[in-house]
């Protein structure tokens, strides 16, 4: 625990939103920094510590990480649940149920007229579910894999540009319009 602690007391606090501010470390320095402090087993989770679980669900060697990748894994079905019954489509084999909030969460976000704030709707239910399943432990590896996935978030909420993505669509609309003809 005492590695733990120098790793962490090292790492500068920052807040995960859509602003400007550019983040106080790079996810590369994050690793770089832990790979000093972590033993091999704990780095290992770490390295593979994705924003995308995987499909099924297995076990990664820490109940914190299991929990993100449950609800995370959750929350995608959910939306490609709502999402292809709205198109009336067969999303394939997906769970039957959900719990509540998180349906009530995909249907907000799915809901939206504009991708970006559905996007910036989810990242802050992520950060709220990486929160409440944080233990108390601001020293354990799992409040390091915590910070490591609110880095994740926040980096991919900083590629998010409005006016990229209008100039984006409006290519890929003029794309489709003129195969259209």
């Amino acid at each position: 625990m005492s590695n733990q602690y120098y790793l962490m007391a090292q790492l500068p606090s920052f807040t995960v939103s859509d602003d400007s501010t550019p983040l106080p470390v790079t996810e590369k320095y994050f690793m770089d920094l832990c790979s000093r402090f972590l033993d091999k087993k704990s780095l290992a989770i770490l390295n593979s510590l994705s924003l995308e679980p995987p499909r099924e669900g297995c076990h990664t060697g820490s109940n914190f990480v299991d929990q993100w990748y449950d609800k995370e894994r959750d929350l995608r079905f959910a939306l490609a649940q709502i999402r292809a019954e709205r198109m009336k489509k067969n999303v394939g084999a997906v769970p039957e149920t959900f719990p509540p909030d998180i349906v009530q969460v995909a249907r907000t976000a799915t809901g939206m007229d504009s991708p970006l704030s559905a996007e910036q709707f989810l990242n802050e239910y992520r950060v709220k579910i990486v929160d409440s399943i944080t233990p108390s432990d601001g020293f354990s590896c799992d409040a390091v894999f915590a910070y490591g996935l609110k880095l994740k978030l926040a980096t991919r909420m900083k590629k998010f540009n409005k006016e990229a993505g209008v100039k984006a669509y409006r290519t890929l609309y003029d794309q489709i319009l003129g195969e259209a003809k």
